[in-house]
């Protein structure tokens, strides 16, 4: 573990770029999202748009936030990592692999166009490919399945807490039509096999689960020590593939902004329309990010913002060279 004075370092760095990204308003925004209650425009978005927290939790189980760090929202898009983790551990990668790609699409997370030539989603990460993981989650009927997928959330976040919030999955499902169209013409064209409205009930359950800027940053440092939670020491997640997991993150997981973010950030990460945004450092630490507002590809303006910084001062870019990693290093200490 860091040494006190290490980490009040740590600390203080982070509540600067905290304060630096809260005084200064983005200007980006396209829209707010509120829990349960659907989008507002920036001018509507009232005390939605003051929230905003950033977490950090590293291997060792070293934990550093700051701001609405408990602040509870919805997990939305980012639960696709976690139902696909589980079907790959139920069924195999490649019988996956075969049900769901693993290419980037370049559209909307909630696009309709499939890959027809292999007749499947693009990808785990699209809301299509997401309604298929979940159909492979095993589990004798639709409550086995989402109780797995809760056990795999808790355990990956050190949160036995976790739990569907009522409120947002009443107003995830009455706004679902384009959701239950998707999973109806994926079911007409034999990309779904069982009951459309139970894969879809599972698919908004799941993005309906409460949670908080510091699960955040644990889910995802829990992805960075290759399935080992850094607070409980636990291996929840096999070793063998996270490495998948973490590779489709780093391709698809900001939907059609993936490649801007491969290029610019260049970590595994994953978005949600909630505003959380978790990034994955491999062998080093998790970050998690809330701020609602979104920017136009639905990801947070904030929380893009955050990611960027942190990669640039701290070298952290997947194919930053050790001398480039070192340079930076040194500049940030000396900052």
């Amino acid at each position: 573990m860091p040494s006190p004075d290490a980490r009040r370092r740590v600390q203080a760095r982070l509540d600067e770029l905290h304060e630096r990204c809260r005084a200064e308003p983005p200007g980006a925004v396209q829209r707010y999202y509120a829990s349960g209650r659907g989008y507002y425009p920036p001018n509507e978005a009232g005390v939605e748009s003051e929230h905003f927290a950033i977490a950090g939790v590293t291997i060792d189980g070293d934990v550093h936030e700051v701001g609405d760090a408990e602040h509870v929202f919805p997990l939305q898009s980012l639960s696709k990592v976690f139902s696909y983790a589980l079907a790959l551990a139920d069924r195999g990668r490649e019988h996956v692999l075969a049900r769901v790609g693993v290419e980037p699409s370049g559209d909307a997370f909630n696009s309709l166009r499939f890959d027809e030539r292999h007749k499947r989603p693009f990808n785990p990460m699209v809301n299509a490919g997401a309604l298929v993981t979940s159909e492979l989650v095993a589990g004798d009927d639709a409550d086995e399945r989402l109780a797995r997928i809760l056990a795999v959330l808790r355990a990956c976040a050190g949160n036995e807490a976790l739990a569907v919030d009522p409120e947002t999955f009443a107003g995830e499902l009455a706004t679902a039509d384009h959701n239950r169209g998707t999973a109806y013409l994926m079911r007409s064209l034999g990309m779904l096999h069982g009951d459309a409205e139970e894969v879809l009930r599972l698919y908004l359950q799941q993005c309906s689960v409460g949670v908080t800027a510091r699960d955040l940053a644990v889910l995802a440092a829990t992805l960075a020590d290759g399935g080992v939670n850094p607070l409980t020491g636990d291996q929840v997640l096999p070793r063998r593939l996270v490495r998948d997991v973490l590779s489709v993150m780093y391709s698809c997981g900001m939907y059609d902004f993936a490649g801007s973010w491969s290029f610019d950030v260049g970590l595994p990460a994953k978005s949600g329309v909630s505003g959380g945004i978790f990034a994955v450092i491999p062998g080093k630490f998790g970050i998690g990010v809330f701020s609602p507002g979104l920017d136009a590809y639905g990801n947070s303006v904030r929380g893009i913002d955050v990611c960027s910084e942190l990669s640039d001062r701290l070298g952290l870019h997947v194919f930053a060279t050790e001398q480039e990693d070192a340079v930076l290093a040194r500049a940030a200490a000396a900052s």
